[in-house]
């Protein structure tokens, strides 16, 4: 640790197959699962009776359950003190605490979040609704660790309770003490997903809630993945992360191009960073708003392959990295795969993004081991500030 989860689709990295993905390098041990994918599976995996790791075929893969799909939008407002609503292809689905255990019975995963109610994230909740959240998910947890200590297909499993209170500290910090209080494998931090929330009072609150929580079980943050707001989340206290974002990425059509060796001597590495940025900064300002319309969400973390420039750019996405496309294919071939709407695209676009992504964390934990976390997070900093670099894995 720290460290991130494999993001799937009901069990399937986006876009690759298992060929594929064994092709990237770095990934990780653990997947995560989405319970609105897996609630549509219900019946066929009860009947299957062997588990959702031995039916997508990843039998050797430590699974962790979240109750919600990081990707997609909740909308607000569907809770109640006896239910929680996913959402999946087939639209809204009601779930009780005892019908959130049944699914889990079948599914039979390594880890899982115990239901609870997170519908905070608005950032329009007032205390009223905070102390609503902290009381129904700890009712849920009650429920669910009973019905854990009598099934004995999940003796194996590992529950994590959710850490709720949306942006109130009080709540947050009694939801912290209460579920710490309880019999479970690891914590939760829920509801700090989306923008609503104001960074200040997200990383105060996320720091203040690890405080609360023992040293010796796993701290889980659900919708943080820029790799700035990552290592912000590491220095107070969570251990691990989701992928989803290598996958955000890839849907807009970009490449994850950010650097995050922490150079033993910064001015050589100042120099070649700013080097590489005048290679790139060639038209780049006047094209960046244009960039900013097509997709309002990009991060200076990436560079955006259908833009025009890059059709006779025959240099790799990132110079220096070792992932398949890169190694194989250009810019130029990535734009024109994007620009036909080809599939390939995104399979080559998702190899990529993975492995810079799970090599950044690898990145992380040296940096840790080095003493070197504040040099990788001033990197990024500047990297935020600067926009992406046509930078090697090494600047």
């Amino acid at each position: 640790l720290p460290g991130c989860l494999l993001y799937t689709r009901t069990g399937s990295a986006p876009h690759l197959t298992r060929d594929t993905l064994q092709a990237v390098g770095g990934v990780p041990a653990v997947a995560q699962l989405t319970l609105p994918t897996l609630a549509e599976l219900h019946e066929v995996l009860e009947e299957y009776k062997e588990g959702a790791a031995k039916f997508i075929g990843m039998p050797d893969t430590v699974l962790y359950c979240s109750l919600h799909d990081p990707v997609t939008p909740c909308p607000s407002g569907y809770n109640t003190n006896k239910t929680v609503s996913l959402w999946g292809n087939s639209g809204r689905m009601e779930i009780t605490a005892s019908k959130f255990m049944d699914i889990q019975r079948a599914i039979q995963p390594d880890w899982f979040q115990c239901i609870s109610d997170g519908d905070t994230i608005s950032g329009e909740a007032g205390r009223k609704r905070a102390k609503k959240s902290v009381d129904r998910s700890l009712s849920f947890l009650d429920v669910c660790l009973q019905l854990l200590e009598e099934s004995p297909e999940l003796q194996g499993s590992v529950m994590f309770g959710a850490i709720e209170g949306g942006d109130i500290l009080e709540e947050r910090l009694r939801s912290a003490r209460e579920t710490a209080k309880r019999p479970v494998g690891g914590f939760l931090l829920d509801g700090f997903q989306g923008c609503a929330m104001a960074k200040e009072t997200k990383l105060k609150l996320i720091a203040s809630v690890t405080a609360e929580l023992p040293e010796d079980k796993p701290r889980i943050i659900h919708g943080v993945g820029k790799p700035d707001e990552v290592l912000e989340c590491i220095e107070r206290g969570v251990d691990i992360f989701e992928s989803f974002f290598p996958f955000q990425v890839t849907e807009r059509g970009c490449a994850l191009v950010f650097s995050y060796d922490c150079h033993p001597d910064p001015e050589a590495a100042v120099l070649k960073q700013n080097g590489a940025q005048d290679l790139e900064k060639n038209g780049a300002e006047e094209d960046q708003d244009e960039i900013s319309r097509a997709d309002p969400e990009m991060t200076p973390f990436e560079i955006f392959l259908k833009d025009k420039r890059y059709q006779d750019d025959f240099g790799p996405l990132l110079e220096g990295c070792t992932c398949y496309c890169c190694q194989r294919h250009t810019r130029a071939y990535v734009h024109h795969l994007l620009v036909t709407n080809e599939l390939l695209a995104g399979v080559l676009l998702m190899m990529h993004n993975f492995q810079h992504y799970f090599s950044f964390f690898r990145a992380i934990r040296d940096a840790l081991r080095d003493n070197k976390l504040d040099q990788l997070k001033k990197l990024l900093s500047r990297q935020a500030l600067q926009g992406p670099a046509n930078a090697k894995p090494g600047q």
